[in-house]
C-alpha cells in the first residue's frame, strides 16, 4: 500500500467502519478529519450532515485547519427501523424520509461541497460512497427494510453518475457495499441469536458478521493513490453474502 503522507481525508463518521478507516488511514500517514453526530475519538466536527449548512461548515473547518481535502469517505448513515422502516406496506413516512435524509441527502450535501473544492483547486481527488449489499442482493427474512435498500440503490446510481461526469476533472468516485458488519448500527442483529446463526451461513468467509477492519482495508485502498485508475465501481465486501 502506498504512503498517504501529506493527504487530508474527510470521513463522515467516527465509529464502526468510519472509525476503523480513520485509524488505518492515519497509520499510513494521512491526516484525518472526521464529522460525527457526537464527540469522540477522531471527531473534529459535530453535527447532523443532513441538515442545511452543517456539511459546508464541516468542509470549511477542515479546509481552515488543514488547507486541503484529498479524499472523502461518505460513511454516515443509519438504519431507519426505529423510525418505521420495514416492508413497504408497513413502512411509515417518517421511516422513509429519515432513512433517505440520513443515507442520501447527507451524502449529496457533503459530496457537493467537496466536489466544489476539487474543481476549485483543479487537481482532482477521490470520493468513496457507502452503499450496501442489500441494494442488489436482498434478504427478505431478516432485513426487509425497504427504505434502507432504496437509499443504498440511490447511492450506487449517484456514484456511477458522478464518476462519469467528474472523471475529466481527475475526480474518482466509487462505492463500497459491505455485508453485515459488527458496528454500533448492527447491535439489533448482533443480539438476535437467529440472525447470528443465519449470518454464519450467509457470510461463510467471516463465519458471521464482518469486522469493520475488513471494510476499512478496502476503503483505504480505493481512496488511496494505489487506486488512481479506478472509478465508477462498486466493490462488494460481503464475506460471501451474494453467493450464499
Amino acid at each position: 500500500m502506498s504512503s498517504l503522507e501529506g493527504q487530508v481525508w474527510l470521513i463522515t463518521g467516527a465509529t464502526g467502519i468510519g472509525g476503523a478507516t480513520a485509524r488505518l488511514a492515519e497509520s499510513r500517514g494521512a491526516t484525518v478529519f472526521c464529522c460525527s453526530l457526537a464527540d469522540g475519538p477522531h471527531v473534529a466536527h459535530v453535527g447532523d450532515l443532513s441538515h442545511d449548512g452543517v456539511a459546508d461548515a464541516a468542509i470549511n473547518r477542515c479546509l481552515d485547519r488543514h488547507g486541503r481535502i484529498d479524499a472523502l469517505f461518505n460513511v454516515a448513515g443509519m438504519s431507519g427501523r426505529s423510525f418505521g422502516d420495514g416492508p413497504l406496506h408497513e413502512c411509515s413516512e417518517a421511516g422513509w424520509d429519515t432513512t433517505l435524509a440520513n443515507n442520501v441527502r447527507s451524502m449529496f450535501l457533503v459530496s457537493r461541497g467537496v466536489l466544489r473544492h476539487f474543481l476549485d483547486i483543479g487537481r482532482g481527488g477521490a470520493i468513496l460512497n457507502m452503499a450496501s449489499v442489500v441494494a442488489r442482493s436482498p434478504e427478505p427474512e431478516h432485513f426487509a427494510t425497504h427504505a434502507y435498500a432504496a437509499s443504498k440503490g440511490a447511492v450506487l446510481a449517484l456514484t456511477r453518475s458522478l464518476a462519469a461526469y467528474y472523471a475529466p476533472h481527475g475526480v474518482r468516485v466509487n462505492a463500497i457495499s459491505p455485508g453485515l458488519v459488527a458496528t454500533p448500527m448492527s447491535r439489533r442483529a448482533q443480539s438476535d441469536e437467529a440472525i447470528v446463526e443465519f449470518m454464519s451461513r450467509k457470510q461463510p468467509l467471516a463465519n458471521g458478521l464482518l469486522p469493520a477492519a475488513s471494510i476499512a482495508e478496502a476503503a483505504v485502498f480505493l481512496l488511496s493513490p494505489a487506486a488512481r485508475h479506478i472509478t465508477g465501481q462498486e466493490i462488494v465486501v460481503d464475506g460471501g453474502w451474494e453467493v450464499s
